[in-house]
């Protein structure tokens, strides 16, 4: 084959139309080797020595090899893991930037020699070729007819954010294609855009799409990551998301439809650590080209790796060239693939450097200064479980950030907790405490009630203590402080008082997530009663517990849809909920942006805030212009009904119920409300375990 020296740029495999450039970094190799195979993967085919180094990126150019070429690596160096290298050119590498990946890994007895071995053994030294068990890489063509695609750029005071799986969203969605189910071609679908719409979504996260590998405590138990929080391909697409040769371009057309639908598309992204795991782990990729480079490694025994994940190993952004392939990986996403913002998983990791976490080091610089990622959506899981991990409120300017502080106030405040209301008030009103100090803007926190991780919604009101026997770990694994309460029974019951609370505090939970200042964000299913059975980490459950439920859509008392519709329709209507700015009280002209009320009508004083008893909150939200109207937010957590007066506002002679999670005496047969419009001033019950919202009138 004719072999030429090609470039170090770009990385990974580049087709140019008459040939591929290779091009991969490691500092500490001695020799690397190209090994292409067959179409399938099975067969090497050639065996090719890159020719030249330059910057410590090893590159050739073969003028003969086209998209479809597959492929993978051998990098020859030492096998020190006391010095931190772990070389070893028995074993197959992936390109760390392959854009498609072919094969599956398969766990073999190979990965298993350290059990046999000394307590000091590596797993990765063996002499055995696993090329025929390995992952490969596939060159790739990244043309795509785009057409007029444009991104829909939502604005953070209008985004309401849908948390999905891929898989586990359409599965069991019948009126989705059968071949569809599962699949990107499944999120894209008319029925699955309809449902967006009808619920008012504006865009959708999904939990990791990038190419991953199944951990073997997961695949010796017969289950697998079903989440894909392992990643391996920070390039490439789970090869089963889509079709066999063309899961790249079913994402892409996936985004297309999407963002014609004017639904903006994120990624959960794992950049924190990989599935190499730690120093027993198997060597797939970064382990293998360059391991000194690519992970943290403790400063005075190199052999072990530093974990602030908790997954084995934790990814050094501080290296240039690995900040480089996180850089190239998410411009990658943006410019190639159209994608709108990425979720970063752990994200404290991410701006680790030799003194513990730095909101001003190198990623976070990169990111903010890029002029592609800059203008992209981005959010922050603010910890890992390293020292000092917990961030919450303390990364920088331009980033958003899940806001656990949010979740625990309102969990604890509808199981009808006492002392909640003063935390209550700050989480609606954007949880200034964490994010205000920084000058950071209300739509820094990402509110939310659950998330992949933990209870859904349905099973938050009907356990109170996980049930995860499934996983394969004696129920030890998943968080035990949940804040949840089963209201009597644990798990399913027939009793319709037990049924009633249940329902009633998700829609507590529901209208209360809308209502807060902050950026909403909303788990799958949780709007048609979706439950994992009382599993609260179904992260290796790719089956009915994992997937969304969708047997509930019409199903009185599960269906939650019109009401997440009716509270995404508030949202759009009163400005003063989006949280465009803080709240603060007394404007300096003598009107209000938010004024707390007593039930007997009048401003809230020191004391009423530490009613230890009190369940009961209630505020009204000035219009944020001379057009708008004020709105009145009625909220009662307690298992009793509260008597409650109507404000006085200037201006303002009747209030007009807009919402009512509880529905009462006073509706005609049609479902409307027998009274539309009341007088300020007049009596009025909020029913227990229920939220009411009140727009004034002249």
């Amino acid at each position: 084959m004719q072999v030429r020296p090609g470039s170090p740029y770009p990385l990974g495999a580049t087709w140019d139309g008459r040939g591929t450039n290779f091009a991969i970094f490691s500092a500490h190799a001695e020799k690397i080797e190209l090994c292409l195979f067959d179409r399938f993967g099975r067969r090497e085919t050639d065996r090719i020595a890159l020719p030249e180094v330059t910057d410590d990126v090893w590159h050739v150019y073969l003028p003969e090899v086209v998209p479809g070429q597959v492929y993978g690596y051998r990098v020859y160096g030492p096998y020190e893991p006391d010095r931190g290298h772990r070389f070893n050119n028995n074993k197959l590498l992936l390109d760390p930037y392959a854009k498609r990946i072919t094969g599956h890994f398969v766990w073999t007895d190979a990965h298993f020699a350290y059990r046999t071995r000394s307590a000091r053994a590596d797993l990765s030294f063996d002499k055995r070729d696993n090329s025929r068990s390995m992952l490969k890489a596939v060159v790739v063509d990244d043309a795509f007819t785009w057409g007029d695609d444009r991104s829909p750029r939502v604005p953070w005071h209008d985004t309401v954010i849908y948390e999905a799986h891929v898989r586990g969203l359409t599965m069991q969605r019948k009126d989705v294609a059968p071949a569809w189910r599962g699949t990107f071609r499944g999120l894209g679908s008319p029925q699955m855009i309809e449902h967006l719409h009808r619920l008012g979504v504006t865009t959708i996260e999904l939990l990791p799409i990038h190419g991953h590998v199944d951990e073997h405590m997961l695949v010796d138990k017969g289950l697998r990551n079903y989440w894909g929080y392992s990643s391996i391909a920070f390039f490439a697409p789970q090869p089963h998301y889509g079709a066999a040769d063309s899961t790249l371009e079913d994402f892409k057309a996936t985004v297309a439809q999407l963002h014609q639908a004017g639904i903006e598309v994120l990624l959960d992204v794992v950049y924190n650590h990989t599935c190499e795991g730690n120093h027993l782990g198997p060597t797939l990729c970064f382990r293998g080209i360059d391991n000194a480079s690519y992970y943290w490694l403790r400063p005075n025994a190199a052999r072990y790796y530093d974990d602030f994940t908790g997954c084995g190993n934790s990814l050094n952004l501080t290296h240039p060239r690995v900040l480089q392939m996180v850089m190239d990986s998410l411009r990658y996403w943006v410019e190639t693939c159209h994608v709108d913002g990425f979720r970063f998983d752990l994200a404290t990791t991410l701006g680790r450097g030799p003194n513990g976490f730095d909101p001003n080091a190198g990623f976070f610089a990169a990111v903010n200064q890029d002029p592609v990622l800059s203008r992209v959506k981005l959010i922050a899981e603010p910890w890992d479980v390293g020292w000092g991990g917990y961030q919450l409120g303390g990364f920088p300017q331009g980033w958003s950030e899940w806001n656990d502080a949010f979740r625990r106030t309102v969990r604890r405040y509808w199981r009808s907790e006492r002392d909640q209301i003063r935390d209550l008030a700050g989480r609606m009103s954007g949880s200034a405490d964490h994010f205000r100090y920084r000058r950071r803007p209300p739509r820094a926190s990402i509110n939310h009630v659950t998330v992949h991780d933990g209870f859904t919604l349905a099973d938050l009101v009907s356990y109170s203590s996980k049930h995860n026997a499934a996983n394969g770990e004696d129920n030890r694994d998943g968080s035990n402080d949940n804040q949840s309460t089963n209201w009597g029974v644990e798990g399913p019951t027939g009793d319709k008082a037990i049924l009633e609370a249940r329902r009633r505090a998700k829609r507590g939970m529901l209208a209360t997530l809308f209502l807060a200042h902050g950026v909403p964000l909303m788990l799958a299913g949780d709007e048609v009663g979706n439950s994992q059975n009382g599993n609260n980490n179904a992260y290796c459950q790719d089956n009915e517990t994992g997937w969304v439920d969708w047997s509930g859509i019409g199903r009185k008392g599960d269906d939650l849809t019109e009401l997440v519709s009716q509270l995404t329709a508030l949202r759009r209507s009163f400005p003063q909920l989006q949280g465009r700015h803080w709240l603060v009280g007394h404007r300096s002209d003598g009107s209000h942006d938010v004024k707390w009320m007593t039930p007997r009508g009048t401003e809230m004083t020191q004391a009423d805030w530490f009613v230890n008893e009190a369940r009961f909150l209630s505020y009204v939200l000035g219009p944020i212009d001379s057009a708008g109207v004020p709105l009145y937010v009625v909220l009662n957590a307690g298992t009793e009904a509260v008597d409650f007066v109507l404000p006085n506002w200037p201006g303002c002679v009747t209030w007009a119920r807009m919402l009512a999670t509880v529905v009462g005496d006073d509706r005609h047969a049609d479902g409307k409300f027998k009274i539309d419009a009341f007088k300020e001033g007049s009596k009025h019950v909020a029913p227990a375990q229920s939220v009411t919202v009140f727009a004034g009138t002249s």
